[in-house]
């Protein structure tokens, strides 16, 4: 980090206690365990497998061949329009947006580069699909067709993102494959997250490098996912925040990170007790 990048950091975080000093207390005080993790992380070493020990999940999934249609779209694709992805990002797709496969789903790619991964989603998820292309760049219009439509914008342009809205009303799906810059990629989330439709999914590819900062932004998100809030009546028994009813879950990869929204809103959280014998302790 230069000297000119951590002073303007040690600014912003004077910044933040002004203006919010106890959380940002609160999170000063998660920075050991958060430098912990990572040296955790960094340092891992995986156990000396026996050479003659099979894995466990490759012993009860030996006949489990069933393909990846994209990779497999991806890796027939030797002529025609460019596309570049890293391979690990398939089985994410994949796990992630099966289940729109053959309905009438709206799709938006940010990145629209040289439009090879457009015939991809639509190859992938079907006739009924709809496809949208954000690039900065004016060229990218030459991909549009009767099933995709390509809008010329800057993802990091909240009034580009309120005329995308206004024209784009239904959303199931963003992959943000744009400009690969923290600040871009934020503004878009803070943007499009909310107006994905119920069930839809947001990923987030190519977050490179450990010292990648939209990284600390998902925290600040995660953490939310464990708001809990006891009632005074039962200990089994939480109200979900605002962003618990619609957020299902936060999933991260290798270079990828995926959210996941709930297909209605989650009205509680509940522990029921089952069972007649219990410790006298709790």
């Amino acid at each position: 980090m230069s000297f000119y990048n951590g002073l303007r950091n040690l600014f912003v975080l004077m910044k933040c206690f002004r203006h919010q000093p106890r959380l940002t207390l609160k999170l000063l005080n998660n920075l050991p365990l958060t430098i912990r993790g990572s040296n955790y992380a960094r340092d891992w070493q995986s156990n000396s497998w026996d050479s003659d020990i099979v894995p466990f999940s490759l012993k009860h999934n030996t006949t489990d061949t069933s393909p990846n249609p994209l990779k497999n779209f991806f890796d027939s694709h030797k002529t025609g329009r460019g596309i570049w992805k890293w391979i690990n990002y398939f089985d994410i797709y994949h796990r992630h947006f099966s289940k729109f496969v053959g309905k009438e789903v709206h799709v938006l790619e940010i990145g629209v580069y040289s439009g090879g991964s457009l015939e991809m989603w639509r190859d992938y998820f079907g006739p009924r699909s709809h496809i949208y292309g954000v690039d900065i760049e004016e060229a990218c219009k030459c991909y549009q067709n009767e099933y995709t439509k390509i809008y010329i914008g800057d993802q990091g342009d909240r009034n580009f993102w309120k005329f995308f809205k206004e024209s784009v009303p239904l959303l199931d799906i963003l992959i943000d494959d744009g400009g690969h810059q923290t600040e871009q990629q934020i503004v878009t989330l803070e943007e499009m997250l909310p107006h994905l439709r119920p069930g839809g999914v947001y990923l987030c590819e190519d977050i490179h490098h450990v010292n990648n900062m939209f990284p600390a932004f998902m925290y600040g998100i995660i953490r939310n996912l464990n708001a809990h809030e006891c009632s005074k009546t039962s200990t089994g028994y939480s109200p979900p925040i605002k962003f618990q009813e619609w957020i299902h879950s936060a999933h991260f990869y290798p270079y990828v990170t995926v959210i996941e929204k709930n297909s209605q809103p989650l009205e509680e959280f509940i522990a029921p007790k089952h069972g007649t014998e219990w410790q006298p302790f709790l």
